[in-house]
């Protein structure tokens, strides 16, 4: 059992982590072709607009639940409503934000921007990381407007009932999943500014923008749309419930700032930050790098239902530092 737990370790993870991100990526953009559906109350993109996908985004569910009126809630269609949100946080609470880092296509496709880029050699842009904390809080207003305003259409709120139902989904119409994912089945159609009505107009038009910024940003800062993912934010609500948990022993850190460099997002209190024992933050996406590049014996810890799976260990560090020289 130790020798196993040794190897488990020792492993690099992040080629695994590669690996399990393409099959992710295979099953929800091409899982119809072979009639796989993993359900629409996915806590990851998985765009509807993918015509062959092999399941769904809960958000675009929850936008079209948050529009219905106030009375359906105590009704048949409000035990519907309920179901789908315990199952959108059943599913989230066995992985936690794990979803964001190893199965989320839109990730994926950052992190093969990343490799790209890497690949011709481009260094990311300058950028301030007081200027990207603060933009980060967008993904908490995004998240209440893609609940409010359904909300408010529906229940005839501010007397927005006489708008129209373009406004029913409305990060769907902007989500760069919604542009770019259907793509990879062959479908370009997405990428063009639809003129049959004015809200059309301007949200396709807003959608090929956030595009452009989503394409642009990955070459300023690896996981850049992750920084302002509703979903992400959503994920944040009930991280702390989780089963996998992502923990820190702080008497164990010399602060080297390895996990810091190692973090694609940026997360400087997973360094500093000696007190508190989940170190899971709203931005973190549990791509578990930091742990693998942790050298201290049992700093840091991935765990499941308290049981530890993968833990930051100095034979492991060493071996995997190794690999790295022996691949250049």
């Amino acid at each position: 059992m130790n020798s196993f737990k040794k190897a488990i370790n020792n492993a690099h993870l992040s080629r695994f982590r590669f690996y399990f991100q393409i099959a992710s990526f295979v099953l929800l953009i091409y899982g119809g072709y072979l009639a796989i559906n993993i359900g629409d109350q996915l806590p990851t993109f998985a765009c509807i607009f993918s015509e062959h996908r092999g399941g769904s985004c809960y958000l675009l569910g929850l936008q079209h639940q948050m529009g219905t009126p106030w009375s359906s809630y105590f009704s048949g269609r409000g035990i519907g409503i309920l179901v789908g949100l315990l199952t959108f946080i059943g599913l989230f609470l066995v992985f936690n934000k794990a979803w964001c880092g190893f199965v989320c296509p839109l990730g994926t496709v950052q992190d093969w921007l990343t490799i790209l880029r890497n690949k011709f050699k481009i260094r990311y842009g300058g950028y301030s990381e007081p200027v990207f904390q603060r933009l980060s809080k967008i993904k908490y207003i995004l998240l209440a407007l893609l609940i409010l305003i359904p909300m408010a259409i529906g229940n005839s709120f501010f007397g927005l009932a006489t708008l129209n139902h373009d406004f029913g989904v409305p990060f769907c119409q902007i989500c760069p999943g919604r542009t770019l994912l259907p793509i990879f089945s062959g479908d370009f159609s997405q990428l063009a500014i639809d003129l049959s009505s004015k809200t059309k107009m301007v949200f396709t038009a807003l959608g090929l923008l956030i595009t452009g910024i989503f394409l642009a940003g990955s070459f300023i800062k690896k996981r850049f749309f992750c920084l302002f993912c509703p979903m992400s934010a959503f994920h944040y609500i009930f991280a702390k419930a989780a089963l996998l948990r992502l923990n820190k022993d702080g008497a164990k850190c010399t602060r080297c700032g390895n996990c810091y460099r190692a973090c694609d997002v940026g997360i400087r209190a997973i360094a500093d930050d000696l007190e508190h024992k989940n170190i899971v933050k709203d931005d973190c996406m549990m791509c578990l790098k930091c742990v693998e590049m942790c050298p201290e014996q049992g700093c840091l810890q991935v765990k499941f239902l308290g049981v530890p799976v993968f833990e930051a260990t100095e034979d492991g560090f060493f071996k995997r530092m190794r690999g790295r020289d022996d691949a250049k």
